[in-house]
C-alpha cells in the first residue's frame, strides 16, 4: 500500500489550487440550479469494480511483453487493487476470474479486508483449457455436442457459485468462446439449444439473492458464428432463464458504430440490464483504456443510466475489463475510473426537465445541445474534491509515481518471461 505521508504531501502541493477551481465551478453550476456539494457527495458514493486479471500486462493474439513488478498470485493482484482504490476511492471491489484467481475462500476473504476490498462478480472459465481437465474446450463447452464436456463446463461454474458464496460475492457472469470458424461447421439451432440446456442448470444452482450475468461478444475467439452473439440472443436467454438472469454489456463487444446506449434503454425497459464491462473500442474488442477513444459515447451510456435511476429493481453492476499492453496497468485503471466516474458526473449535470420539453417539441438541436453542456462541463474539480474528502489522492497518477510502488514490487516479484500471445 502507498504510505499515507505520500499522499498528504502530494494534496498539500495541489490543495489550494483544487479549492479556487471547485469554488470557481461551484459559482458556474449555482447558476444553473445545481449543487455542487450534492454532486460530489453522488460521486463519492459511486464505485467500480476492478478486474483481478487487468492489474497484469495484457497482450494480443500475436505477443505479450511483460512489466516489471507483474503480480505472481490472485494475492499480488489484491494488493495493486488495493493501492488503486487508497488512491482514488472509486474502486471498492474486484472482480475474481476462477480458476486464475482460486484459492481457499478464508485466504481471500482476509486478504481483501487487509487491503480494504470486497468481491464483485466472479468470472468463469470455460473458453481455456486447464492442466488437469479431462475434457478439451477446443469446440466448445456450454455448447459442446459431447455431453460430459458440458457438464465438465457446468459444474465449474457451480463451483464459481460456491466458492463466491463462500467470499460474499454476489453474481456469476459466464462469458464462452463457444462458435464456429467455418461454415456448416455447426447446427445453429441444436448449439443453442445445447447452451441454454447447460444455463439452466447452472442458473438452478443460484442462491436467491444472487445474478446470473450473461455477456455477449460478437466474434473472437470463433470469427464465423459466436453462440451469443448479440444482444438480442442475450436477452433471449435472460428471458429464457428466469427473473435472476440478466445482461452484461461490454462496451467493446459489439460491430463499430453499433448504437450501444440505445441497447442499454431497451435492456432497461425491459428490466434485463445487469452490468457493464467498461472499456473502449477503435477497431472491434480492443479493450482500451475506458474513455480513451470515445468519451462522448460513455457519457451517452452513463446519460441512460441517470435517466433510469430509481426506477424499481434497477442496480446494474459496473466493472472495468481492459487489456494493459505498453501502459502500468495500476495506472490506467486508475484514470479509466475517474473516467467512468466523470462520465457519470456529466450525465448528473444534464438539465433533463429541459430534455425532456425539447424532445417532446421535436426541437432536435436544442435536445442535443443540452446533453452537450453536460459533457462539456469540466468537472474534474468535483472529482478531485470528492477524492480528496475521502482521504485519496488529488493526483492518483503523480502520488503513485511518488510513492515507487512499481519499482517496489520489482524488486519482489520475479520477472516474468513469457512472450507468448494472449490476453492475460
Amino acid at each position: 500500500m502507498i504510505k499515507p505521508d505520500i499522499i498528504a504531501q502530494n494534496n498539500d502541493a495541489a490543495r489550494a489550487s483544487l479549492a479556487a477551481d471547485y469554488d470557481a465551478l461551484g459559482e458556474h453550476l449555482d447558476r444553473r440550479g445545481i449543487s455542487i456539494d450534492e454532486i460530489k457527495s453522488r460521486v463519492a458514493r459511486y464505485g467500480v469494480a476492478v478486474p483481478s486479471w487487468g492489474v497484469g500486462t495484457g497482450g494480443t493474439r500475436f505477443a505479450r511483453f511483460p512489466g516489471a513488478g507483474e503480480p505472481r498470485d490472485i494475492f499480488d493482484k489484491l494488493d495493486d487493487c488495493g493501492v488503486i482504490h487508497q488512491l482514488t476511492r472509486a474502486t471498492p471491489s474486484v472482480s475474481l476470474h476462477i480458476p486464475w484467481d482460486a484459492q481457499p475462500a478464508a485466504d481471500l476473504t482476509s486478504k481483501a479486508e487487509e487491503v480494504g476490498l470486497g468481491f464483485d462478480a466472479m468470472n468463469s472459465n470455460t473458453f481455456q483449457d486447464q492442466p488437469d481437465q479431462p475434457h478439451s474446450y477446443k469446440f466448445g463447452s456450454l455448447s459442446h455436442t459431447d455431453a460430459p464436456t458440458r457438464e465438465q463446463a457446468v459444474d465449474h461454474n457451480i463451483a464459481c457459485i460456491e466458492l463466491g458464496r463462500a467470499i460474499g460475492s454476489k453474481a456469476l457472469t459466464i462469458w464462452v468462446g463457444d462458435g464456429s470458424n467455418f461454415p456448416g461447421q455447426t447446427n445453429f439451432t441444436r448449439q443453442f439449444e445445447r447452451y441454454l440446456d447447460a444455463a439452466r442448470q447452472i442458473y438452478a444452482a443460484l442462491p436467491t439473492d444472487w445474478t446470473l450475468l450473461t455477456e455477449h461478444k460478437m466474434y473472437e475467439p470463433a470469427f464465423y458464428s459466436t453462440v451469443l452473439q448479440d444482444w438480442g440472443s442475450n436477452l433471449l436467454i435472460a428471458q429464457h432463464l428466469g427473473e435472476q438472469a440478466k445482461c452484461l454489456v461490454d462496451l467493446g463487444h459489439h460491430a463499430p458504430n453499433v448504437n450501444i446506449e440505445m441497447i442499454v434503454a431497451r435492456l432497461t425497459q425491459f428490466g434485463k440490464l445487469g452490468g457493464f464491462h467498461f472499456n473502449d473500442s477503435k477497431y472491434g474488442d480492443d479493450d482500451l483504456d475506458t474513455g480513451s477513444i470515445d468519451p462522448y459515447r460513455l457519457f451517452l451510456v452513463f446519460n441512460e443510466l441517470v435517466e433510469a435511476e430509481g426506477k424499481p429493481g434497477f442496480n446494474p453492476m459496473h466493472m472495468l475489463d481492459q487489456s494493459h499492453n505498453v501502459t502500468d496497468p495500476i495506472e490506467s485503471l486508475m484514470v479509466s475510473a475517474m473516467e467512468v466516474q466523470r462520465a457519470y458526473v456529466q450525465a448528473l449535470l444534464v438539465d433533463r426537465q429541459a430534455l425532456v420539453g425539447y424532445q417532446e417539441e421535436n426541437d432536435a438541436l436544442m435536445a442535443t445541445t443540452t446533453l452537450k453542456l453536460g459533457f462539456r462541463t469540466d468537472v474534474e474539480p468535483i472529482l478531485a474534491m470528492a477524492r480528496l474528502t475521502s482521504g485519496a489522492a488529488i493526483d492518483p497518477v503523480a502520488a503513485y509515481r511518488a510513492s515507487g510502488y512499481r519499482k517496489a514490487m520489482a524488486d519482489i516479484r520475479p520477472q516474468s518471461r513469457g512472450a507468448g500471445g494472449g490476453i492475460v
